[in-house]
């Protein structure tokens, strides 16, 4: 008696699982009819992909994915679009391209006369005596001469005149300097130009106010002494901050983007970013680097340690060590072509790095320094090593980061893979900056160290791409464009610059999936399109791989998927 009914419960649990796992098998949602890149080195691609809830749960080929289609599976015909993962911002600014679409944005300006005349629209729709702010103007990019220039930049006098009862402070694309008028330098209490010379408010080690022949201020703050004027900058208001949160995950999806690393957060932009995650409103895997200039804030969290999740993580800490090449702020270690004499800023101690990086290994966390000129990331790396090699037990899987590497003595490319130290590098710089940056380096600099993709991928070391967004537009194709072509996105020159550095199809995708998922160690959650992995998808209406690269700028993104939501289809 015992047997059989030990036999018919045997024979229950089969048919049980049977049914569980027939009823599994059929999909939430499926996309068949298209072209799927991977990047599965296992199976580069495919024609349709089937997902549980958030799951991928199928890749293959048309005919097995009807299988997993049930009554009540929606089927998304892609009717030949290509399909990849979802591509991850691998280093930008969340906040600031959300304030990007709030404020002035600069980026589009050709002249320093056509700022002035944007300046002036928003002075008649402002109340007198309240901030306008912006960001994106780059006076390497102007087509004008904006008339005496004192380093290369323009004097605030034409930008003071329209905006007498207005502060006024306007961001480099860079975020690495900024322009202010006369009212803004007077609340910092540096002298309006014509009235005796006073003192600086305090010295600005790392930083730079640049004067005229006779000692008055021009307007442009470069590196920390920017301080000088935007701690006078009124906070923004919760509801603002929430507003450009909004407007920032739009951008996101409207672009494809579906992870985002945000490359240096405090405390403010931390406890809104959990109370988005708590309302439901955190619609991308943010991977969110702790900013490491505020010591208290930073051993706070130290103390804390890492905090992972799939959609908010703060396991990473951001430093920053020097300024941007455009203001002549990047660290070098000869002097600037185009400035004898000058080698740019170390806006951070290295005795700090090195501190830093040791309190990391400790405790868990990444480091993830921002280093663009070749001293720079020379120290950097030194650091890096020193404290790797003082913690080995801590040392085996630490994937330190180097944000921007844009400029590398020869030396130091292959130290890269031979720290295990990862390069996170923005392509589009090159385009919007190659036509210059030989200015600032010379032609020996930039050929044998500047925008050295292709050397760092042939040492064994992964590239983590993205656009430093606000910087540059968060548009991926036109990252994706300057990856594989080396070219400004006008299309000169012919053949692209440094054509031997150029990254193939497969690399700059890779960049932009796997390689930036395995900068924020989710490999094994996102970055392909896997069975087990999460249904993060990116939609585009042209074949990336194969179409001309002309092409390749006039493409779209027609849905975003995150999550296994369609968060956005054209």
């Amino acid at each position: 008696m015992k047997t059989r009914l030990h036999a018919l419960l045997a024979l229950s649990a089969i048919l049980l699982l049977s049914a569980c796992s027939e009823y599994r098998e059929k999909a939430t949602r499926v996309f068949t009819g298209g072209v799927l890149y991977t990047v599965n080195d296992n199976q580069p691609t495919a024609e349709a992909i089937a997902i549980d809830g958030n799951k991928i749960v199928y890749v293959g080929d048309q005919d097995g994915v009807q299988a997993f289609i049930g009554p009540d599976t929606e089927v998304i015909n892609l009717q030949g679009k290509t399909l990849t993962p979802g591509w991850i911002e691998g280093h930008g600014h969340f906040m600031g391209l959300g304030y990007n679409e709030l404020n002035l944005d600069l980026s589009d300006t050709k002249s320093f006369q056509e700022i002035v005349d944007r300046v002036k629209a928003a002075v008649e729709k402002t109340p007198a005596g309240e901030w306008i702010t912006g960001r994106g103007w780059h006076q390497s990019k102007w087509t004008e001469s904006p008339g005496k220039e004192i380093a290369g930049f323009p004097l605030h006098h034409a930008l003071s005149e329209i905006s007498p009862n207005h502060p006024v402070f306007l961001y480099h694309a860079s975020g690495h300097a900024g322009f202010a008028n006369a009212r803004a330098m007077e609340i910092a209490g540096l002298n309006p130009l014509g009235k005796e010379q006073l003192s600086d408010p305090e010295h600005q080690e790392g930083g730079e106010i640049i004067r005229d022949e006779n000692g008055n201020p021009t307007g442009v703050f470069n590196e920390t002494a920017m301080g000088l004027i935007t701690r006078h900058i009124p906070a923004n208001s919760p509801e603002k901050d929430r507003q450009a949160f909004e407007l920032a995950m739009a951008a996101c999806h409207r672009n494809g983007i579906t992870g985002f690393h945000d490359a240096g957060v405090g405390s403010k932009t931390v406890d809104l970013y959990q109370q988005m995650k708590r309302e439901g409103k955190m619609e991308l895997r943010m991977y969110a680097m702790i900013a490491g200039g505020n010591r208290e804030f930073l051993e706070e969290w130290l103390e804390r340690g890492p905090v992972i999740d799939s959609l908010l993580t703060f396991r990473s800490i951001k430093l920053s060590c020097d300024g941007a090449l455009g203001s002549r702020g990047a660290w070098l270690l000869e002097e600037y072509s185009d400035r004898p004499g000058h080698f740019g800023h170390e806006t951070m101690p290295m005795e700090y790095v090195y501190e830093i990086s040791k309190m990391a290994l400790q405790n868990g966390f990444q480091l993830c320094t921002h280093a663009i000129g070749d001293r720079a990331n020379n120290e950097v790396l030194d650091r890096y090593q020193a404290a790797l090699e003082e913690y080995p037990d801590k040392s085996e899987d630490h994937r330190f980061r180097i944000e921007h590497a844009q400029h590398l003595h020869p030396e130091d490319i292959p130290r890269f893979a031979a720290l295990g130290v990862l390069p996170a590098m923005q392509a589009i710089h090159l385009s919007s900056d190659r036509p210059w940056a030989i200015e600032r380096l010379g032609e020996q600099r930039i050929k044998e160290g500047a925008y050295m993709w292709q050397a760092l991928l042939q040492s064994g070391v992964p590239i983590i791409n993205g656009t430093d967004v606000p910087v540059e537009p968060i548009n991926p194709l036109a990252n994706f464009y300057a990856s594989v072509t080396r070219k400004t996105l006008d299309g000169s020159p012919e053949g692209g610059y440094e054509a031997d550095q150029k990254m193939t199809r497969e690399q700059a995708l890779r960049s932009y999936t796997m390689d930036a998922a395995y900068g924020s160690f989710e490999e094994s959650m996102k970055g392909s399109l896997e069975i087990g992995k999460v249904a993060d998808f990116t939609v585009f209406d042209r074949n990336i791989m194969e179409i001309p690269e002309a092409e390749l700028l006039q493409t779209q993104v027609i849905m975003t998927v995150m999550d296994g939501a369609i968060v956005y289809q054209q």
